[in-house]
């Protein structure tokens, strides 16, 4: 039976090193490549924010998105594995199991900045949440 595995990616080493991994051990997996677009990070939640300014910062954010996107497709495609990309807006840790729950997939292969201590308890942690809520078993990849 195929494997269904969901790999979020946002173009940081983590989650590149968390495609290459599936990559290389799950090579015959249905794999989705999920990005998830954050509406609360700089310039989305800010009021004063005129909307032009609201559109370009929307537009460059999506933007970025699909290239983050395309990347992992060529890097799959390279390897002879296709892939389905998709892109969510949300919470990144919320989005990601609410997509996996509604998706049928069977693993999430997440990278994680392996932060420790003081910097995770201020920053947080999308791999540490996803852990925690998802329905799923979930690799972390370092």
């Amino acid at each position: 039976m195929t494997k269904r595995l969901l790999v979020p990616v946002d173009g940081s080493d983590p989650a590149d090193a968390a495609l290459e991994f599936v990559l290389d051990e799950y090579p015959d997996a249905e794999l989705t490549i999920i990005s998830v677009v954050d509406p609360t990070d700089v310039g989305f939640g800010s009021i004063e924010a005129a909307p032009s300014t609201f559109d370009r910062l929307r537009q460059k954010s999506q933007e970025r998105t699909e290239q983050v996107l395309e990347e992992a497709r060529k890097r799959a495609e390279e390897r002879g594995v296709s892939v389905e990309t998709e892109t969510v807006v949300g919470m990144p840790s919320r989005a990601i199991v609410e997509w996996a729950e509604d998706n049928d997939i069977d693993g999430i292969i997440i990278g994680s900045h392996g932060r420790e201590g003081v910097t995770r308890v201020l920053l947080g942690s999308v791999a540490e949440t996803v852990v925690r809520r998802s329905p799923v078993p979930v690799t972390v990849v370092r």
